[in-house]
């Protein structure tokens, strides 16, 4: 594949009657609004030259777009235009998110912010309440713009296309710097792995400001295959079934999602309604948080009935600092490892025997568009297979380091081991490899150490949401106080977890002390205490992951907006003081 600017047009001159960008917004009839490819071209063309009357090349613009085909447009017009995209959700109704929005457009010196009209008096309405200046919005679907005026951009491999926000805190985002040259590898690189080729229709839910929506899903459809079909995430969420509905009616032969997604269907697809699917065509991407034995093997074992293959869902590992996919795998189904949980503790992959106590890890296939060294964080040493390190990255599609920020670009982008090969990026995913796959056991930061143990908390966020019916479908986020924190406590686990609202508070704090339960009884860990916060109250990045420093950071400081708190009398003491000596 050539650069994306050539890409296109070559695209819309060969095939300028293709279904580029397709909406389904109806799934008794699936009700299509599409974009073919010749439309995308004018309309691209379009915005682009409106873009250049009032920008110079490299300016940052910010998408802010409901469910749609216009973000698909607006992006496109990005590239044709030589600007760099900086897609983000609308402004939420949330303060923090609200806030956040503004940073990342402070962050980025966005020039321009495109919308379409209906979305338009929300985002002029966030614009004058945080203060964003410097920044003209224009809705893209007003027609604005002439075709013909548009010129072709001066552009290289090392271009900026993308500005990718996915981490940081509301003070500090960091954009992760996506080049033309990052995106080309790595939508070739993917291509390849999953053995997609020109009539693959590649379609989802994700949104499209997320990564695993943008590079994984609609510019393969743009680039390499037959087109991109989306619905609004809200569907989904509202009824799983819409989403496979979409994938069988529309011809859809490549999806991604985070491992949630499958387990939702796993549990709210009728048997009436599997019935009416025909999946036979399909590969699936599982990734974008940890990946779970049960639920690859229940989605396979589930939907086999409507035509699933064995090999069709993927594990896979990225993240947007490495564009997007690091490693995967196709033509096979996904390798179940039962590994000994003692020796995984203590950072070893080993196999167990029936005597053991253990834990199943799927692998997430070998590496793809990146080199992989599984590195020990303390000394910088390679480890052999078998042992459990930082996952370090290097290759074509490792991304050029975070916009305008040194530090944190040269703290993670340009680690060298200890026998001085390198820059690699340090991801902050700990795993291994075993046999040539790669398996991710945490995040490095995330990792909790007591007594000698190194537990991970997205394991015993799992548990407690398939014990415990009240958590199913919802998040957590479990971290550790009394360690370098300042509270006067000996180090113990804290467990906030979302919950519906329905329940009385007697019954809250039952399943409060049934959670503490179960992690005394699964990992034999002290539980200090459990907060229950509605829906939303978890926060996760854009790109779905559990921000447990975030959650961590507010329950210290009180500001956790709670259904229930179950708190140890010495830990409620230990907290006062320290809210009393930072208030100072």
């Amino acid at each position: 594949m050539r650069e994306l600017l050539t890409t296109l047009r070559e695209q819309a001159a060969r095939n300028p009657q293709q279904p580029a960008v397709t909406f389904v917004s109806d799934f008794s009839e699936i009700r299509r609004t599409v974009r073919d490819r010749a439309q995308l071209d004018v309309h691209s063309r379009r915005i682009a030259s409106w873009l250049q009357e009032r920008l110079s090349p490299g300016d940052r613009v910010l998408l802010l777009y409901s469910p749609g085909i216009e973000f698909t447009t607006a992006f496109s017009a990005c590239v044709y235009a030589g600007v760099i995209a900086v897609p983000a959700p609308l402004p939420g109704r949330y303060r923090h998110e609200r806030r956040r929005l503004a940073a990342i457009a402070r962050d980025a010196g966005v020039r321009a912010i495109l919308t379409q009209r209906s979305d338009l008096p929300d985002v002029e309405k966030w614009v004058a309440e945080e203060g964003v200046v410097g920044a003209v919005c224009h809705p893209t679907d007003s027609g604005d713009g002439d075709p013909a005026a548009w010129t072709v951009p001066e552009v290289s491999p090392e271009t900026l296309a993308l500005l990718q926000y996915t981490s940081g805190s509301t003070g500090d985002p960091k954009g992760v710097m996506v080049t033309h040259g990052n995106l080309v590898a790595n939508v070739d690189r993917m291509v390849r792995m999953f053995g997609n080729d020109s009539g693959t229709v590649y379609g989802g839910w994700i949104p499209l400001y997320h990564d695993m929506g943008l590079i994984g899903l609609m510019l393969p459809g743009l680039l390499c295959g037959s087109g991109y079909v989306q619905m609004d995430p809200m569907s989904f969420l509202r009824r799983p079934y819409h989403w496979l509905r979409m994938l069988d009616a529309c011809d859809v032969g490549f999806t991604a999602a985070p491992d949630f997604g499958y387990e939702l269907c796993v549990r709210r697809v009728t048997d009436e309604q599997l019935a009416m699917l025909d999946l036979s065509r399909l590969k699936a991407a599982d990734g974008s948080e940890p990946v779970r034995a049960d639920v690859v093997a229940a989605f396979t074992e589930r939907f086999a009935a409507a035509g699933l293959r064995p090999d069709a869902l993927i594990p896979v590992y990225g993240l947007a600092e490495a564009t997007l996919m690091a490693s995967g795998t196709t033509g096979r189904p996904p390798l179940r490892t039962t590994v000994d949980a003692t020796a995984l503790e203590n950072r070893v992959l080993r196999p167990a025997d029936d005597t053991e106590a253990s834990r199943v890890l799927i692998g997430c296939g070998a590496p793809a568009g990146s080199d992989v060294v599984i590195v020990d964080p303390g000394t910088g040493d390679a480890l052999p297979e078998g042992r459990i390190g930082e996952i370090w990255l290097s290759g074509p599609c490792v991304t050029a380091g975070y916009w305008e920020n040194e530090d944190a670009t040269s703290a993670t982008f340009r680690a060298y081991t200890g026998d001085g090969s390198g820059p690699h990026l340090r991801t902050g995913d700990l795993g291994g490899l075993l046999d040539g796959d790669l398996y991710i056991t945490g995040r490095r930061k995330d990792v909790l150490v007591l007594h000698g143990r190194n537990l991970h908390p997205s394991d015993i966020e799992y548990e407690l949401r398939s014990q415990h019916e009240e958590l199913e479908g919802l998040h957590g986020a479990v971290f550790m106080v009394g360690d370098d924190d300042g509270v006067d406590i000996a180090p113990a686990i804290v467990a906030v977890h979302e919950i519906r609202a329905h329940w009385g508070a007697e019954r809250l704090s039952e399943i409060a002390v049934e959670m503490k339960q179960t992690m005394a009884r699964e990992f034999g860990v002290p539980v200090a205490a459990v907060a229950l916060v509605r829906p939303g109250g978890v926060r996760r990045t854009t790109s779905g992951k559990v921000q447990r420093s975030a959650m961590r950071a507010l329950y210290l400081a009180g500001e956790l907006d709670t259904l229930h708190l179950g708190e140890d009398k010495l830990l409620t003491a230990a907290l006062a003081e320290h809210r009393r000596v930072t208030a100072r």
